[in-house]
């Protein structure tokens, strides 16, 4: 695992160029340009299970998902920072993309040192300190571990789907169908919560 450190106010156009907003969309597209201008090396050596950290305000600036999608796609297992822009902390949990805030543990880290991630213990070991963050809710452990908001979704509708079923029928049930119609509009309203009321409840949400 490598640690690729950096520092305040890393806004989504340094994650992420602009100029290629219109031009890119899928994953394979974004991960050559990831961090492009911010450090030039990251997108030819990061590797999966590498994790980031970062000083206050992560992901501050525009509201475009690529960034997070990148990062997910090239298997970032984690960003430790100070601090989140509200609105990268909720594409990042519809991304499936787990964000940890421990100011303490980046006040500490120095290039070189050792890290460990102990997500069931809720803490961070950095060189020989250990540094517990908020732990975080079930429901962001339930998404990550989905792969996102959108693959969570389908399998709470496809859970929902089973339960419903009735056997005996004779009969073509059309409850999947259904259901998968509704994926969308449920889609939406998670996410608006995520916005809201609902995010406000997990850490680094600021």
């Amino acid at each position: 695992m490598r640690i690729w450190a950096y520092g305040d106010d890393i806004n989504t156009d340094m994650l992420f160029p602009g100029k290629y907003t219109y031009t890119c969309a899928m994953p394979e597209e974004i991960k050559p340009h990831l961090l492009e201008d911010l450090d030039p090396e990251f997108a030819k050596a990061v590797q999966a299970g590498d994790v980031i950290f970062a000083g206050k305000n992560f992901g501050c600036g525009s509201s475009r998902e690529q960034p997070v999608v990148g990062l997910k796609a090239v298997g970032i297992e984690a960003i430790v920072a100070k601090s989140y822009a509200r609105i990268f902390y909720r594409a990042a949990i519809n991304q499936g993309l787990l964000l940890i805030e421990c100011p303490e543990a980046i006040a500490a880290y120095e290039a070189g040192m050792p890290v460990q991630l102990l997500l069931k213990e809720s803490s961070i070991k950095v060189g020989d300190q250990t540094f517990r963050y908020p732990t975080l809710p079930p429901e962001i452990l339930a998404i990550r571990d989905a792969g996102g908001l959108l693959a969570y979704t389908r399998a709470k509708l496809r859970t929902r789907a089973d339960a419903t079923r009735k056997p005996e029928s004779n009969h073509q049930d059309t409850t999947d169908t259904k259901n998968t119609k509704s994926i969308t509009p449920l889609i939406l309203f998670v996410s608006l919560c995520l916005g809201g009321e609902f995010l406000s409840r997990f850490p680094g949400a600021k």
